[in-house]
């Protein structure tokens, strides 16, 4: 075979490989628009984001709205419990303004308005931030918005929730989300990798959502994941160091405040 051929061959498996890495703006592109705000999430697809990621909670009446606390006091400036309010009320406060006084006005959305933005072949990470309480009324939503399985994925901390979406709505894809903390007596990273492996067949997630520890995270790390066939994706990257990083680790997607940035500054290291 021609040498040539065979260079470009690899040439172009690389480039595909580095590229297949999905780019999931975190709450939207939140460095620039208010976090799970329709601002943000507008402005993540505007800024070429593969997937959006926002956070999820029931209210009082059962509507499921964007916002990442649990109370409203950062984003709004008023202190109501997001569980314990009805969505009238919830709606009527100002979750932009705090940002950016151009974002005046910004309500938090409901996950039907969010599902409304996603352009055709793009993805939502729905992160739950309450507990499996939620997935009974997600499925007639996610239903309602025409978007495919595909395009759908829960995340969430609470293995609860992961263990009820795979058991309710076992079409849609879902991550469990995985933080590392140092053992305060052993002063030991946790968990460890044998713990998440557990955890993960226990609650039969098809994927890691891991916080992006670059000390954590190695090829071992991977094949372990890889082995049982568990997608493997990090959270929350800004530097473009440590993007190309997990790229070359063969993360599935990388989610990030900057959509645009991370884009533009992988694609200038690439090169």
């Amino acid at each position: 075979m021609d040498l040539k051929l065979i260079v470009c061959g690899l040439i172009v498996m690389t480039a595909s490989s580095v590229e297949a890495q999905r780019i999931v703006a975190h709450r939207g592109a939140s460095h620039d628009a208010p976090e799970n705000t329709l601002a943000a999430f507008q402005l993540a697809w505007e800024q070429g984001a593969d997937a959006i990621e926002g956070d999820f909670y029931l209210t009082q009446d059962q509507q499921i709205v964007c916002i990442h606390d649990d109370k409203t006091k950062r984003t709004s400036g008023e202190d109501y419990i997001v569980s314990m309010s009805t969505f009238d009320v919830l709606r009527k406060l100002d979750v932009g303004r705090w940002k950016d006084p151009r974002f005046t006005g910004e309500k938090i959305p409901t996950l039907s308005e969010v599902l409304a933005t996603i352009p055709p072949g793009k993805q939502i990470y729905i992160e739950v931030k309450c507990g499996p309480e939620i997935v009974p009324f997600l499925l007639p939503v996610l239903k309602q918005s025409g978007l495919s399985p595909e395009q759908t994925v829960v995340i969430s901390f609470n293995q609860q929730v992961i263990a009820e979406t795979r058991r309710q709505i076992p079409e849609i894809q879902a991550y469990w989300l995985v933080g590392f903390r140092q053992n305060k007596e052993t002063k030991v990273s946790e968990p460890s990798l044998e713990s998440i492996l557990q955890t993960a067949a226990e609650i039969q997630t098809q994927g890691i959502d891991l916080q992006a520890n670059r000390d954590r995270l190695n090829d071992d790390f991977v094949k372990q994941l890889r082995d049982r066939k568990l997608s493997f994706h990090v959270w929350t990257v800004n530097a473009p160091a440590d993007a190309l990083h997990f790229q070359k680790l063969g993360v599935d997607s990388i989610t990030t405040d900057r959509p645009a940035y991370l884009r533009q500054e992988l694609n200038l290291q690439k090169n």
